[in-house]
């Protein structure tokens, strides 16, 4: 099995491109999904949330607006939360992997928008990263309720610059030019992938110590 990392900056289109993904047949797995149903009521990390931060939690939930208020401006803030939620949403993807390995697909994708930024690229064979011009990317952004110049620009600064990843990247999936350019460059990526073989599944033990998939095994 291939595995195949998807991501992209804010706004760049990457939710449109996991939706035609999975149009092609291809499993995806969410991070931000996984994040929210971890915070919904009788999610995992409520509990955990609630003794970190006093005060997040009304009915069961988390309470994102309330919980994004306390850290968004507060990097040690932030650095406790993440400590908390990303061991689960890895959890969460290596159980995910190992379903599709059991139906024996042929490529699978982890859907993260931080992929870089928390070093996930190691965890998969290919990396495509979704990518649109700046003033679209703004664009849309701006668009989103309760968004500002102020906020997109602290959202970015804390991302990886898109220039990067575009160099980083294995694939890069254009996004600005309607969906049917998107959809072939991914098409043309999940055929690439099936013809190569995998080598990031199974893990090597001593890379699932590296990359933290150990401690989930």
């Amino acid at each position: 099995m291939v595995i195949l990392g998807l991501t992209g900056s804010i706004g760049m289109g990457k939710t449109t491109a996991a939706a035609l993904l999975r149009r092609l047949g291809v499993p995806v797995h969410d991070a931000d999904a996984a994040v929210h149903r971890l915070l919904e009521a009788g999610g995992g990390a409520v509990a955990s949330v609630a003794a970190a931060f006093p005060g997040t939690v009304r009915r069961g939930a988390v309470d994102r607006a309330a919980l994004g208020a306390l850290v968004f401006a507060d990097p040690v803030a932030l650095a406790r939360l993440e400590a908390l939620l990303h061991p689960l949403v890895t959890a969460g993807a290596l159980r995910f992997l190992k379903r599709c390995a059991a139906r024996r697909c042929p490529v699978a994708v982890l859907d993260i928008p931080l992929l870089y930024e928390t070093g996930a690229e190691r965890r998969c064979d290919r990396v495509m990263v979704v990518s649109a011009p700046l003033l679209i990317q703004r664009q849309r952004v701006l668009r989103r309720p309760g968004m500002t110049p102020a906020k997109f620009a602290a959202i970015l600064a804390r991302q990886l610059p898109d220039a990067e990843k575009r160099r980083r990247a294995d694939v890069v999936i254009p996004s600005g030019a309607g969906r049917g350019r998107t959809l072939r460059a991914l098409a043309r990526a999940v055929r690439l992938a099936k013809a190569a073989p995998g080598r990031r599944w199974p893990p090597h033990p001593l890379h699932w110590q590296r990359t933290g998939w150990r401690r989930h095994a």
